[in-house]
């Protein structure tokens, strides 16, 4: 799914109208139509609403869907947030309809006037602004958010929360719409994905409004949303073998970190590598055979820590890094393997810390190789940021100037490409949020770059089978029980779901 700027949205809304062809009062209400079908599937009991709408096409919406509750018997109270005398066309047209209906007590809110009172068993409406917002809040639209954030009530944003920016927002404090649900049109707003933004979206929903599909097909984007459709799991050949689904070389764990590399080589097994190799330091040889007898094993000399080079053109794929520690033997390790490997590379954990502390090393890095740092190992490589917006920035930059894939692991991961590209994952819950989920995520990736996916591909398809993954064990055991082992455990249900 592309990700559209506010300015391609209006461009989307146009051509529609035009290429359908449609009038844009019908556009509206057939969204506003959809958006009212997913309140009612939100809150099939409740019977009192109250909207707030404004007075662009956004509030036009919000008339929509309180003329069409009314139609179904619901009672709503309408407020119409009056802080300009200039009213959208079609804004005009839909309070004509619903003054016509006369079944939805209408009142304009000025600024001059007693603020309503707003019940907690009241759901309320915000149709003040949606998206397409570039400056913050102020005066009295400010203080009508003030009023419905301290209500107490249940809050559905359609488009949008009012007063949140459709990407960069302002890093300072700012009067938002705190929703329970954000009810998006076609395509989640970028600002949506980041952290920043959680307490504002809420949950986000997304409702087709039969955008035209020629002008999605068409028009650029540099970012995406990652839906089932787009991951591809190849079928397996009749007559293949073992040696038709590569060979990877897992270098992970040290001393009391044997954990690490049993979990990356289980997902790496799991995900459907024909060969894997672990190298580990002699302390972990025998957990390693007995957790997990279908790894061949690379037995370093060193008993605690790993010092020694391995040949490396035996292999399809490398991953290095989780539990490795930070020895300097294992520094020295990971330098050869950057100067000696021409194929990817997937660097997790240590690997990424040890790369931060000696940056020159990073021109080496094979191309197409791929990083997966959590926020504060992206953190450590790129330096610190004022907001989530401008770590995508920086994830993007890093990825363009040392072309490699950079994943930054968390709520709908996202993975930058060296062409500029950001994809966002749309699987995944917080009860991944726990140790060794990342090793999980290493496991999966070498096993598809081993399978000869591209760099990219491998990145986006495994975030995408690790998220569906944890999706599902928390489906069966709950957020708060969810641990690393389950995340692997449910990969094969995983991948029978995508196949």
């Amino acid at each position: 799914m592309k990700l559209f700027n506010a300015e391609q949205t209006r461009e989307a809304d146009n051509y529609t109208i035009e290429h359908e062809p449609i009038f844009s009062t019908d556009l509206m209400e057939r969204a506003a139509s959809a958006a009212t079908e997913k309140v009612l599937q939100l809150y099939p009991e409740n019977k009192l609403f109250m909207i707030f709408a404004g007075p662009g096409n956004n509030g036009g919406d919000g008339l929509v869907v309180a003329r069409l509750l009314a139609e179904k018997g619901f009672k709503v109270n309408l407020q119409i947030v009056k802080f300009t005398e200039n009213f959208s066309k079609d804004f005009k047209i839909n309070l004509e309809r619903l003054s016509e209906q006369g079944k939805v007590n209408i009142h304009i809110l000025k600024k001059e006037e007693n603020f309503p009172i707003i019940y907690n068993d009241q759901i309320v409406i915000d149709a003040i602004f949606g998206s397409g917002l570039t400056r913050k809040l102020s005066g009295f639209p400010e203080e009508v958010v003030k009023l419905i954030n301290s209500s107490g009530a249940d809050i559905i944003a359609i488009d949008a929360p009012s007063g949140l920016f459709g990407e960069e927002n302002p890093s300072e404090e700012r009067t938002v719409i705190k929703a329970d649900h954000t009810l998006t049109f076609q395509y989640p707003s970028l600002s949506f994905l980041f952290p920043d933004n959680e307490d504002f979206v809420g949950t986000f929903h997304i409702i087709d409004i039969g955008i035209h599909p020629d002008y999605i097909k068409k028009a650029d984007a540099d970012y995406y949303f990652i839906e089932e459709d787009d991951v591809i799991i190849r079928k397996r050949k009749k007559f293949s073998h073992k040696g038709n689904y590569g060979h990877a070389l897992i270098v992970a764990g040290s001393y009391g970190k044997a954990g690490a590399s049993v979990l990356t080589v289980k997902a790496a097994h799991r995900t459907g590598a024909g060969l894997i190799t672990a190298h580990v330091p002699k302390a972990n040889y025998e957990i390693m055979h007995i957790s997990s007898p279908e790894t061949m094993l690379k037995i370093d000399k060193n008993e605690f820590y790993l010092s020694e080079s391995v040949d490396l053109n035996f292999f399809n794929a490398v991953a290095v890094g989780p539990g490795i520690g930070f020895d300097d033997m294992t520094k020295e390790l990971l330098i050869n393997l950057i100067e000696n490997y021409n194929n990817p590379v997937v660097f997790d954990a240590d690997a990424i810390t040890i790369l931060s502390e000696n940056k020159n090393l990073l021109e080496k890095v094979p191309e197409g190789s791929i990083f997966t740092p959590h926020p504060k190992e992206f953190e450590r490589l790129v330096g610190k940021t004022e907001s989530n917006y401008q770590r995508m920035q920086k994830q993007v930059e890093f990825a363009k100037k040392y072309n490699v894939i950079l994943i930054l692991k968390g709520a709908y991961t996202s993975v930058a490409t060296p062409g500029g590209k950001v994809f966002f994952n749309s699987v995944g819950n917080p009860g991944m949020a726990t140790g060794g989920s990342g090793d999980v995520l290493t496991g999966i990736i070498v096993s598809l770059l081993a399978q000869n996916y591209s760099p990219e591909n491998a990145a986006v398809t495994g975030v995408y089978i690790h998220g569906l993954s944890g999706d599902i064990a928390a489906k069966n055991l709950g957020q708060n029980a969810l641990t690393a082992s389950d995340i692997i455990r449910y990969l094969p249900d995983a991948l029978k779901t995508l196949e």
